[in-house]
């Protein structure tokens, strides 16, 4: 009598009747996912509170406005991946002030044109995740990001290697942009302990 391969219970098994799809399973996102996130309160660790105290480079400042500021993402999908942030923490787009809403607006059109100069990509997704349910990270502290987008950036590497691939070093971004930033524009904020 001829006996056949060993059963083996695999995860196909146990997760019921097989439906074609591959699983990826990813539990350590669940560390992001019950992790602490910043509080309705001010710079309670919060990284939009805590950057334009920084100076430029080391809080990754691109710009800084009056009411508002433009900082590069810490963990961007594509090199240029702004945000555009009130200085004030709110976490809303209706808790702006009317002053708040016309700098965000002309901020973000500068953050495209500045791009656009530094790296002239083929298009741009523009969007603000509001409530963790959104997608926001963080979502006590409003942000839009600018996010350039060229033919092709997008394949299998973020999905099957896990890895995001960035040919440049955020500094070597945040300074291209800086350099193509529009002269016209809001009254820069004075930063962290300088004179206005």
């Amino acid at each position: 009598m001829t006996e056949g391969p060993p059963t083996v219970t695999g995860a196909d098994e146990l997760a019921g009747t097989a439906d074609g799809f591959e699983r990826l399973w990813t539990p350590h996102r669940m560390a992001y996912v019950k992790g602490d996130r910043p509080s309705r309160d001010a710079g309670t660790g919060c990284p939009f509170c805590a950057a334009p105290g920084k100076d430029d480079a080391e809080g990754l400042i691109v710009h800084r406005g009056r009411t508002c500021f433009v900082v590069l993402n810490l963990f961007p999908y594509n090199p240029g991946h702004l945000l555009v942030c009130p200085y004030r923490h709110v976490p809303l787009y209706v808790d702006l002030t009317d002053e708040e809403t016309a700098e965000f607006t002309a901020l973000t059109k500068q953050a495209i044109r500045a791009v656009e100069a530094a790296s002239g990509p083929a298009g741009y997704n523009l969007g603000i995740n509001q409530g963790d349910v959104a997608g926001a990270g963080v979502a006590a502290h409003l942000h839009q990001h600018v996010v350039p987008r060229w033919l092709g950036d997008a394949n299998f590497l973020p999905i099957v290697g896990r890895t995001k691939a960035l040919p440049q070093l955020l500094e070597d971004v945040r300074r291209q942009l800086v350099a193509a930033w529009p002269a016209s524009g809001p009254t820069p904020r004075p930063a962290e302990g300088e004179q206005a």
